[in-house]
């Protein structure tokens, strides 16, 4: 649901990825924004209303994003979605950060634009801490680049996680994605992606960052 330039790259995306497509807007020259060799069906509009979604197959989905420009329409076609067509996998774009951790509380997979992209800004401009790339729907547990001080260069992943007591998930490193073994170092410049239970994000947090003696 919704056609703007999210909608309407994500329809294109899915398309080229071989899946079938179809795409709800309340203006029907927003399919304009779609790829010319857009294969899916359009159907013009509102995206929570019943039979809007079920000319759209919504009983045939597999999965629903709602991803137009308002909270209040995205929440509710979501809500729809799950609720009434039991579609299993629902996705909500929310613009308001409070509405977002609400929402993901209840079990509806939200992307918070905003919070997301200030916090994108943040990690440039100030790349210390922690930047959240998900957490689980009870809000206890998080996975996300947490910034690794130089004291840690050179030490094993291991010893950064039986410091901390978060689990390195991922590194990035010269771009690409790697799972540490028990024998991974840790580089310059690598990008450490962990997990760790969220009332203890401050402790590993100044772990991360201050090295094995902070740890000590």
């Amino acid at each position: 649901m919704g056609c703007g330039r999210v909608g309407a790259l994500l329809a294109g995306r899915l398309g080229d990825l071989g899946h079938s497509v179809a795409v709800i807007d309340q203006v029907a020259t927003a399919f304009g924004r779609l790829p010319d060799d857009f294969a899916g069906i359009t159907v013009t509009g509102i995206g929570f209303d019943r039979e809007t979604l079920e000319s759209a197959g919504i009983t045939r989905a597999g999965a629903f994003a709602a991803v137009s420009s308002g909270d209040n329409s995205n929440i509710l076609a979501a809500r729809v979605a799950r609720e009434t067509f039991s579609v299993e996998r629902v996705v909500a774009r929310i613009y308001d950060p409070r509405r977002a951790e609400v929402y993901q509380r209840l079990g509806i997979p939200t992307v918070g634009t905003v919070a997301w992209t200030s916090g994108q800004i943040l990690r440039g401009i100030l790349p210390m801490g922690a930047h959240e790339e998900y957490r689980d729907p009870s809000g206890a547990m998080a996975l996300a680049e947490v910034h690794v001080g130089n004291g840690w260069v050179g030490h094993r992943a291991d010893s950064l996680e039986e410091a901390s007591g978060a689990r390195v998930g991922f590194i990035t490193r010269f771009g690409a994605a790697i799972i540490p073994k028990p024998e991974t170092v840790v580089q310059d410049g690598d990008i450490v992606h962990a997990v760790y239970l969220v009332a203890d994000r401050d402790r590993v947090e100044n772990i991360f960052e201050t090295g094995p003696e902070g740890a000590s």
